[in-house]
């Protein structure tokens, strides 16, 4: 299925067997709020909430890496969530944190998943229904992974590129300030600035006034001015790889080809004593 659905199409299709709708909104610790409280006091009818940091790896300090495929089947079979079921995901402030859980069922193999472009403020905007409180529990279901480790980047992989051991080229998603270092991480100690030769693309800039991604042409521009035409291969970045996938789900909406998320992202590579750290423009 296409992996970008309107409000129209969700409308017609709310309360159909076979599909789970999910919120996967994630809030900076600068934001102040809580995805799972706000969901709560509002959502699209029907939907369940979606925690990247619950389906997400409890081993590390990083916050909410991909979870082993084993806990991610567990995890999603008990919201009810089987091979079968078709997934559409959507977040409370447009359209930058549900492709995460977009690429996360990508990476374990479930191709019956989309993202609702624009999401809860582009529902709620057309006058569409909401509801409040808790859903019923799901009824507990298999979901059998199948990992695609190809939309997965790790550090190694990432220095790789920085020495110039791989081609691919590096796209990160946060502001400009903070990909530049003007302004400072959201993380308390953590150092600003990118990688050595990545590029920056905010991950707002992809979207319309709406919240809605770009027509793909703009989109197709937009990756274009920073070197992304199809002839190498992309790898994504942001501060916890929420956003990168915002640029992997824009990269497929432009029609070009799938890029690689680097999980840990540069909260990982900035943390990390022997990674170069570089700040100003592209």
């Amino acid at each position: 299925m296409q992996s970008l659905v309107t409000t129209e199409w969700l409308a017609g299709q709310l309360g159909k067997p076979g599909l789970v709708l999910l919120d996967a909104t994630y809030y900076l610790p600068t934001e102040k709020k809580e995805g799972d409280e706000e969901f709560l006091k509002a959502h699209i009818p029907g939907a369940r909430y979606f925690n990247i940091n619950v389906v997400a790896d409890q081993e590390t300090d990083l916050p909410h890496m991909a979870p082993t495929a084993g806990r991610f089947a567990r995890l999603v079979g008990a919201m009810g969530i089987s091979n079968d079921s078709t997934v559409i995901f959507y977040d409370q402030t447009g359209t930058t944190r549900a492709p995460r859980g977009w690429w996360l069922f990508k990476l374990f193999g479930h191709d019956k998943v989309a993202v609702l472009d624009g999401g809860l403020p582009k529902w709620v905007a057309e006058g569409r229904p909401t509801e409040a409180g808790a859903p019923a529990p799901a009824p507990i279901v298999t979901f059998v992974p199948d990992l695609r480790a190809e939309k997965l980047a790790g550090i190694g992989d990432v220095k790789k590129v920085v020495a110039g051991e791989r081609d691919a080229l590096l796209i990160d998603a946060r502001a400009r300030g903070r990909f530049e270092a003007t302004a400072p991480e959201p993380r308390p100690g953590l150092p600003a600035g990118h990688m050595p030769g990545a590029q920056n693309i905010p991950a707002t800039e992809l979207m319309g006034p709406d919240g809605a991604y770009l027509p793909p042409e703009a989109l197709k521009a937009k990756f274009a001015a920073v070197g992304a035409d199809g002839s190498r291969p992309v790898i994504t970045t942001c501060g916890t790889g929420v956003t990168a996938c915002v640029l992997a789900l824009g990269l497929e909406a432009a029609g070009l080809p799938a890029a690689t998320v680097y999980d840990g992202s540069w909260t990982e590579w900035a943390g990390r004593p022997e990674t170069q750290k570089v700040g100003g423009a592209a």
